[in-house]
């Protein structure tokens, strides 16, 4: 076999004909440069299309139910605060407390929620930064402290939750 030719009619490869390939070696080199032949994509893209439309469909009816929920709630106590504010004697100082501690049970569940917020934050930043330490050894570099973005916010969110929300 000849390598190198100074033939024009020798445009193929240079190497000569390929006739010990596979079949699955034979598409892929029919089939252009990155051996994917358009059936192929066709199909990657009429699942892409199909997963999207669930996914975004799927989206919409998780936030419609949790309107029609919250709209639900409201309904309801407001109903109730209604009940109480009609019963007789002191009915309307009733109402006020129970809307007082419904606020301070909200207030409550939101800082808690901080707090548990600030606590997995920092723990995601601390373990970012073991694993890249761990993981990328060899560096010069200090990529282990992009670990200290995540750590950082939540730094942030407990000092807020225990230092600078209000209070009951």
């Amino acid at each position: 076999m000849v390598a190198f030719s100074f033939d024009p009619g020798d445009v193929g490869n240079a190497t000569g004909e390929r006739r010990g390939l596979s079949d699955e070696m034979k598409q892929a080199n029919d089939s252009g440069k990155d051996g994917m032949n358009m059936s192929h994509m066709g199909g990657v893209f009429l699942f892409l299309s199909i997963v999207s439309i669930a996914l975004f469909s799927f989206i919409a009816v998780a936030v419609w139910s949790k309107e029609r929920r919250l709209e639900r709630e409201a309904y309801y106590k407001s109903e109730t605060v209604r009940k109480i504010a009609e019963t007789q004697g002191g009915g309307g100082s009733m109402a006020i407390e129970y809307l007082r501690e419904s606020e301070k049970i909200a207030a409550r569940s939101r800082r808690e929620g901080q707090k548990l917020g600030g606590l997995i934050t920092v723990a995601i930043g601390i373990s970012l930064m073991i694993f890249i330490g761990v993981a990328d050894r060899q560096s010069v570099d200090r990529g282990y402290l992009l670990g200290l973005i995540p750590l950082f916010i939540g730094l942030a969110l407990l000092a807020y939750a225990y230092l600078l929300a209000p209070k009951e």
